[in-house]
């Protein structure tokens, strides 16, 4: 069964926090460590409401490698790192994503890393070696194990309280089904490394995998994704002198975009009438920029049977290209995977670079993605493994949470000790403070993420400064429709000297509040007696006049001489043609509202019909070829999104003579499909 969302009470302190008198006052005093050091750095952040996000779903990480490595722990061990995990002093985590394993064939001696060789859920016949490719069978109930992956599966019991979406993934078919014949991944990383003759058979397995899932521990799987990072180079087994595998060291596999198609569309046809009501989410692919070349590929079939659209920020380039991708296909965004040192390339527990390095990784993820979930791959990690002399010379940082994987049941916390780090602290100035139905709102900074409350009488806005040096931050409270007279801050400050330290409530005044926030630290603002939009914040105004001007070009969006195109020309001020109403249509809201635009000379829609960008006649509200969905990272520009294609208000070859046509293309995230909107009403 699914689980009400958990309420953590974002204006209390956690058990972790330290509650100070307030050394942020309305003047800007720092606190003592900062006020030794440089004059501050000063900044103003303006969260702006009427620019909203979906509700946003939460946070969480996927199980895999740590929960298969600790789900048979002495219960003091788990049961402490499922504390850190997903209790609400910890990192309050309400996403879980369970990996189906894949599995080596029986006679194959483990080459995996510690947690890697997750069990996969069927059951081969007595004898059968890695040769024995063509023996299972869906249908057969001897083929299937019940009983696998039974430490994973201690997780799912054990928080199953504390979730409230479930998503399946794949890392790699079972090895019958690969072309190597293991789940590492081919000899040729560049090939693909699922059967074509096993397609069907992997989406049997993944289906049944999760209906017994669900039958056995009594949840619901939202979410199947049958990729992890398919069309990357990164999967390819090696094998040693003797013919036996020694690598790669996880399960993985290349599953080229000709062949996601034919996976998703097996894999619908699969869930049709399954006993499971989860739905496909694809294609947790490593970066935005591979994600969109994978998309890009699908046909309209094949992307209508995708609902939510899962990315990974291991590359950042092309981040607002997915955004606009997931509005303009109308389906929800994660980012489904991260996870990185961000520090100084050594294992370190102390030292705040790692914490401010993710705190900035998330920041930007919710600024230029607008997603409505952000998970960890996983926030564990193996302790030696990040030792110095484990994966690297120096040790890593990788996890917020470290610990042997290799404790036995005679343990305990004492000699298989749980560290955390910097990255632990900071990302729970997110985790406790931006909650499930929470909306994301625009800020004009870019170190700096804001939310507002479910309530819609609270926000919260998190800081980072990766500076040496203390910093001034003014929050600007003018874009909300009220600013109580008894509005006020909390600071809660998580740097070098300590962790969530709350400090007093300060009053807001003049709709401002001003604070110094130390050297190296993240902080959460939380803001009490807000509500509402101001009329006035609103970039579109109804009944007010517009210009567009490309961001590329500095040139004017302008209605043909004839009426019938747009161009790109020199503004004009006095030019009608120039001149446009945008009017907000549709049943969306917040960052997926749709617009229509009018040009004044004209009177006629800038709508796509027939693959060619024309103004058109009013065709009613009806007419999606003639809406467009607006998107910023609160810069200043804006992407225009059309809601029967996806594709964007774009000058073709980045031109910026005058004159030049004005036309459509796949989202890119380039400066010719950006432009600024200048209110042109007095």
């Amino acid at each position: 069964m699914r689980h009400g969302p958990r309420v953590v009470h974002r204006r209390t302190a956690v058990l972790t926090a330290i509650l100070v008198s307030s050394a942020f006052v309305a003047t800007g005093t720092p606190p003592a460590a900062a006020a030794a050091g440089q004059a501050a750095q000063s900044v103003t952040v303006t969260p702006d409401p009427s620019y909203q996000g979906q509700e946003f779903e939460g946070w969480g990480t996927s199980l895999v490698w740590f929960a298969n490595a600790t789900g048979d722990y002495p219960d003091e061990i788990r049961e402490e790192l499922a504390r850190l995990l997903f209790s609400d002093e910890g990192l309050a985590l309400n996403i879980a994503r369970y990996n189906i394993g894949g599995g080596n064939a029986p006679d194959v001696t483990d080459y995996l890393r510690p947690g890697g060789a997750v069990e996969g859920w069927w059951q081969a016949p007595e004898g059968t070696t890695r040769e024995d490719t063509d023996w299972w069978d869906a249908d057969n109930p001897a083929h299937w194990n019940e009983d696998a992956d039974a430490t994973q599966r201690w997780w799912i019991d054990r928080i199953k309280e504390d979730i409230d979406h479930w998503e399946a993934f794949s890392n790699s078919p079972p090895w019958f089904m690969t072309v190597s014949g293991y789940v590492s991944g081919g000899f040729d990383a560049n090939t693909d490394q699922l059967r074509s003759d096993s397609v069907d058979d992997f989406a049997e397995y993944l289906v049944g995998a999760v209906e017994r899932l669900e039958e056995a521990h009594g949840i619901e799987v939202d979410t199947l994704d049958p990729f992890n990072e398919p069309n990357t180079n990164y999967w390819s087994t090696r094998l040693g002198p003797d013919g036996e595998p020694v690598g790669g060291r996880q399960e993985g596999a290349h599953i080229g975009p000709e062949l996601q198609q034919t996976v998703i569309r097996a894999l619908a046809a699969e869930l049709d009438g399954a006993d499971t009501d989860a739905v496909i989410s694809a294609m947790d692919e490593t970066n935005p920029g591979l994600f969109a070349r994978n998309w890009e590929s699908y046909p309209a079939d094949v992307r209508d049977l995708v609902a939510q659209l899962n990315v990974h920020t291991y590359g950042t380039a092309g981040r607002t290209t997915v955004r606009d991708i997931a509005k303009g296909a109308d389906r929800p965004l994660w980012m489904s995977e991260v996870e990185g040192d961000w520090g100084e390339g050594r294992q370190d527990f102390e030292d705040m670079s790692s914490g401010l390095g993710l705190a900035q990784r998330i920041v930007d993820d919710l600024r230029e993605l607008e997603p409505t979930a952000w998970v960890f791959w996983q926030p564990v990690e193996d302790y030696d493994n990040m030792a110095p002399g484990g994966e690297s010379p120096h040790g890593g940082n990788w996890g917020s949470i470290q610990l042997p994987f290799d404790c036995t049941a005679e343990d305990t916390l004492a000699t298989c000790p749980i560290r955390t780090n910097t990255k632990y602290h900071t990302a729970r100035n997110f985790t406790h403070f931006i909650q499930p139905g929470d909306r994301l709102i625009q800020t004009d900074d870019t170190a700096s993420v804001a939310a507002v409350a479910a309530s819609g009488r609270e926000a919260t806005v998190v800081h980072v400064n990766d500076a040496t040096v203390a910093r001034t931050v003014t929050l600007d409270l003018s874009h909300f429709g009220q600013v109580s007279k008894r509005a006020s801050v909390t600071p809660v400050v998580t740097d070098a000297t300590g962790a969530l330290v709350h400090h007093d409530p300060v009053q807001v005044s003049g709709e401002q509040a001003t604070f110094t926030v130390p050297a190296e630290s993240v902080t959460s603002f939380l803001i009490d007696g807000v509500s509402g939009v101001d009329r006035d914040a609103a970039l579109v105004q109804r009944g007010h006049d517009y210009r567009l001007t490309g961001l590329q070009s500095g040139r004017a969006l302008t209605a043909t001489d004839d009426g019938t195109a747009v161009v790109i020309r020199t503004t004009d001020p006095t030019s009608t043609a120039q001149t446009w109403q945008v009017t907000p249509v549709g049943g969306q809201d917040g960052n997926r509202q749709r617009f229509v635009l009018t040009n004044e000379a004209t009177g006629n829609r800038l709508a796509l019909h027939d693959g060619r960008l024309v103004l058109a006649g009013d065709h009613g509200n009806g007419d999606e070829a003639a809406q467009w969905i607006m998107s910023s990272t609160g810069d200043g520009s804006w992407t225009f999104v059309n809601a029967a294609t996806g594709q964007l208000l774009d000058v073709p070859g980045q031109a910026t003579h005058d004159g030049a046509p004005v036309s459509v293309w796949t989202p890119n995230s380039g400066t010719n499909q950006r432009w600024t909107v200048t209110d042109l009403t007095q």
